[in-house]
């Protein structure tokens, strides 16, 4: 390369006479660093804006927009795995005790001094509302009590093991939380019936439900959110299985009824219902 040449391709990075750094001076640069320095704060400060006035329109114990669907799913306990199945062995106590831990744990908020602590004796049989009072928020809201004992043969109290040892397991059924929903209209209270599948119907046997009848009592609800509600405790339903076939699988399908909440849905067949397995071996 010539002497000129690489003078050339020094120059344009840094040229001493014009004192221009890659084509432009000093303040050329300064400039337009300046400019997008105020370009950017510009941007930043749009941004800060746009999410406070936002942020403005929510609020902070309820959600804006709820994109649900019509009915709650529900679960169980104890819940042994991903696809719901519960097995074990009346004569292997460490086939069934981790269950009764498992319902020991769950149950234990709902102990009677836990519930008398935190939440209130409500009147049965009705919605219990608290709305707010146009602008002024009546947070927190109260909740009310449900006590383990609800449960009967099925809190754990009577029977330690829940009826596991015996071969008459319990199982506990909740419906998820849903803010603002009324489960019933006309005062009739939702409740949950299960039964076994086709192929099982001569397996189940008898049933026994705590509550009476598997109901979810109408003043556990509307529920207002986690931040509104802190001591909110769900209602619970246990089903009692008193003569099921054993060493057998048996299929079995839990639903809520209600006279405002339809059975499935186009976008979740499941919704409403829950579906699992019980085996008791004893042999």
């Amino acid at each position: 390369m010539s002497k000129d040449g690489d003078n050339g391709w020094k120059e344009s990075v840094w040229n001493p006479r014009t004192r221009e750094f890659l084509g432009r001076t000093a303040s050329s640069w300064g400039l337009i660093l300046l400019f997008y320095l105020v370009f950017y704060i510009f941007l930043a400060g749009m941004f800060c804006l746009t999410m406070y006035v936002m942020l403005q329109t929510l609020d902070d114990h309820k959600p804006k927009w709820q994109d649900r669907l019509s009915t709650p799913g529900m679960v169980i306990r104890p819940k042994a795995d991903e696809y719901y199945e519960i097995t074990y062995n009346t004569q292997k106590t460490e086939s069934w005790d981790m269950y009764a831990q498992t319902l020991d744990k769950f149950l234990s908020p709902y102990n009677n001094t836990a519930q008398v602590e935190k939440n209130n004796e409500c009147k049965p049989d009705e919605y219990f509302k608290q709305e707010d009072s146009g602008d002024v928020k009546n947070n927190p809201k109260r909740s009310c009590q449900f006590n383990r004992t609800i449960l009967d043969e099925c809190s754990g109290i009577i029977d330690r093991y829940y009826g596991y040892q015996g071969g008459q397991p319990c199982i506990i059924i909740k419906l998820n939380r849903v803010i603002g929903m009324l489960p019933g209209k006309d005062g009739q209270a939702p409740f949950v019936t299960c039964g076994a599948k086709k192929e099982d119907t001569e397996k189940i046997g008898e049933l026994q439900y705590f509550p009476p009848n598997g109901t979810f009592n109408l003043m556990y609800y509307p529920y207002y959110g986690k931040k509104a509600q802190v001591n909110y405790s769900q209602p619970l339903v246990a089903v009692k299985f008193l003569n099921i076939t054993t060493n057998e699988d048996v299929n079995i399908e839990c639903k809520i009824n209600a006279n405002n909440l339809p059975i499935g849905s186009e976008r979740d067949k499941w919704a409403g219902r829950v579906s699992f397995k019980l085996r008791i071996n004893t042999i």
